[in-house]
């Protein structure tokens, strides 16, 4: 009897055991581009794209995108009242917007879209805010998020 608990138990130990799984990182189709090789058209569209979306937090109104400009998900997705309700938390804890500061950009080989990575500067000092623009291959906005400012990207 003892020796069949014992063998059970090790059936059991050495089927429980974990294997070793590599897994690649999540940044490896990440390339982080040079600024002055970026062509000027997309900086200013991306530039002038999240201004746009920002200052309806000053302004209150939304000029909305067209086709041509962002892909039908993000037409979707950015309305006035959703950028009312974020508008509101950022307009209390930060104060008012004040402009952007392209700091890099990259790009994802694996969907191919370009991320430009912009710190937003507030009226206080404490904001620390990003907004990320994403640019499909068609030079349509895919995508457009919001973090707390890290020096280092993270691919989130």
């Amino acid at each position: 009897m003892k020796r069949v608990i014992f063998l059970l138990s090790l059936l059991m130990l050495l089927g429980c055991k974990s294997k070793n799984v590599i897994q690649k990182p999540i940044e490896a189709n990440i390339i982080k581009l040079t600024l002055s090789l970026i062509d000027e058209k997309q900086k200013s569209k991306t530039l002038e794209i999240g201004k746009r979306v920002l200052m309806t937090c000053n302004i209150s109104k939304f000029k909305p995108f067209n086709s041509s400009e962002a892909t039908p998900s993000v037409i979707k997705n950015m309305t006035q009242d959703r950028l009312t309700k974020t508008c509101l938390k950022f307009r209390l804890k930060y104060g008012d917007f004040k402009d952007l500061q392209l700091v890099e950009a990259f790009k994802n080989n694996e969907d191919k879209n370009v991320i430009f990575r912009y710190k937003a500067l507030y009226e206080k000092k404490i904001a620390n805010k990003e907004l990320r623009i994403f640019l499909n291959e068609k030079n349509q906005v895919s995508a457009i998020k919001s973090f707390d400012w890290v020096d280092t990207f993270t691919n989130k």
